[in-house]
């Protein structure tokens, strides 16, 4: 993927979880597939999460900490926030 491509992904995701289009869940598993290309294992691996939390922040079956989202954000510069409510 060259660079360009890349940015227009994560220009997408940030509109996207910012207009709640998207969860969180989501991002993480475009990230995952789309971005880095990596199998389960080996982006839970590289982002020190355990498979397990990566299994259920895809599976949107818990509360993740904002470090844990963090985890996966900040390699991409972005950080979980606070922002303004859309309204639909």
């Amino acid at each position: 993927m060259d660079i360009l491509e890349h940015n227009r992904i994560l220009n997408e995701l940030q509109v996207q979880l910012a207009s709640g289009e998207i969860t969180i869940d989501m991002a993480v598993r475009r990230l995952r597939k789309e971005v880095t290309g990596l199998q389960q294992v080996r982006f839970a691996q590289m982002y020190k999460l355990s498979l397990r939390a990566l299994r259920q922040l895809k599976h949107d079956e818990n509360n993740p900490t904002v470090q844990t989202l963090n985890s996966v954000c900040n390699p991409y510069s972005m950080q979980v926030g606070v922002v303004p409510r859309v309204s639909r």
